[in-house]
C-alpha cells in the first residue's frame, strides 16, 4: 500500500467515527432514551379534590459524562443540552414529520462522576395530540423517528450524538420551539430531584 492510499484511508476512517467522539473527548453522550410516561397523580389530604385522568407524556432522557483533562476542573456550569426530536407523524400536514427543538442549561455538574450525569425534557399529551391528529402514541417507538442531542460548553460544541441517523440530519428541517418542556414545567417537577442535574433558573 502506498503512503497516499494509507493517508486517504486514515481520513476516511476518521470521517466514519461518531461525531460525539470527534468533538471533545472531555464530554461524552452515553445514552439517549425516549419513553412514554403517564401523568403522575399526587394526592392531598386537604383542599378540593378533583378527578383527573392520567395521559401519556413523552420523556427524553440523556445520559452523559464529563472527564476534564485538567485535574483542577471540578465543576462545570452553563452546560447547554439541546434536544432535537423528530416526530414520526408524516402525513398531509407534516410531509417529513415535525422537528421539535428545545434546550436546558445545567449547572454544578461535578467532574469524573462514577455514575452518569442526566438531563431530561418532556412533550405534553396535548402536544402529542396536536402533532398526531388527536391520537396519542402508545410507545416512544411509534412516536419518534430520531433524536439529535448536542452539548455546548463555554460557547463550544463539545459532544453530539443521535439515536439513529449519523451526522447533523436536523439541519435540513425547520424546527419548532416552545413544545419541549423542562421537568420544572411539567407534572413530573416534584419527582426525581437527585436523579437529574440542576437546571439553571432563567
Amino acid at each position: 500500500m502506498s503512503w497516499r492510499s494509507f493517508v486517504c484511508g486514515a481520513f476516511l476512517l476518521v470521517g466514519a467515527l461518531p461525531l460525539s467522539a470527534q468533538v471533545n473527548s472531555e464530554f461524552q453522550i452515553t445514552r439517549i432514551e425516549p419513553s412514554i410516561d403517564i401523568t403522575p397523580q399526587l394526592t392531598y389530604s386537604i383542599g378540593p379534590q378533583k378527578n383527573a385522568h392520567s395521559k401519556n407524556w413523552m420523556e427524553v432522557e440523556v445520559a452523559f459524562s464529563w472527564h476534564p483533562n485538567s485535574l483542577a476542573s471540578k465543576v462545570a456550569d452553563d452546560v447547554v443540552i439541546t434536544y432535537r426530536v423528530l416526530l414520526a407523524n408524516r402525513g398531509t400536514s407534516f410531509p417529513r414529520g415535525t422537528l421539535l427543538e428545545g434546550e436546558v442549561t445545567l449547572v454544578s455538574i461535578p467532574s469524573r462522576k462514577k455514575s452518569p450525569s442526566r438531563s431530561v425534557m418532556y412533550l405534553s399529551h396535548r402536544s402529542l395530540e396536536r402533532f398526531f391528529e388527536g391520537k396519542i402514541p402508545s410507545s416512544a417507538t411509534s412516536a419518534i423517528t430520531d433524536i439529535g442531542i448536542t452539548i455546548t460548553y463555554q460557547g463550544k460544541l463539545v459532544a453530539q450524538r443521535s439515536l439513529h441517523a449519523p451526522g447533523e440530519w436536523w439541519e435540513s428541517y425547520q424546527p419548532l420551539t416552545g413544545f419541549l418542556l423542562p421537568k420544572s414545567e411539567t407534572p413530573f417537577a416534584p419527582l426525581y430531584w437527585d436523579y437529574y442535574e440542576d437546571v439553571k433558573k432563567q
